[in-house]
């Protein structure tokens, strides 16, 4: 798949835009912002091979993210602070908290 310059695509911005759909949301993506909006709500997506750490969340939470998807699911640590936060981790379309 090609973006607009007819340069390859990155599998994970194909990633990102087809959860944004799945959530009916937004897809806006680039540096610094949210990845998706829906709303008020903004929404963080990552495909990685690994589960999120916590880390990566306390990021997200800091540029106002309320929802974050995540390919491969979130540690326990990443977990706990998501319900801590009341926010919204989703491992694909399942939700975790």
């Amino acid at each position: 798949m090609n973006n607009k310059k007819g340069q390859p695509q990155k599998r994970g911005i194909t990633y990102e835009k087809k959860k944004a759909k799945d959530h009916k949301a937004k897809h806006i993506g680039g540096p610094g912002n949210p990845d998706a909006k829906k709303g008020n709500q903004k929404l963080e997506i990552k495909n990685w091979q690994k589960p999120v750490p916590r880390p990566e969340v306390v990021k997200a939470r800091r540029k106002g993210v309320t929802k974050f998807i995540s390919k491969k699911g979130f540690t326990k640590p990443a977990i706990e602070y998501g319900k801590e936060r009341k926010m919204k981790l989703y491992k694909g379309k399942k939700r975790l908290v």
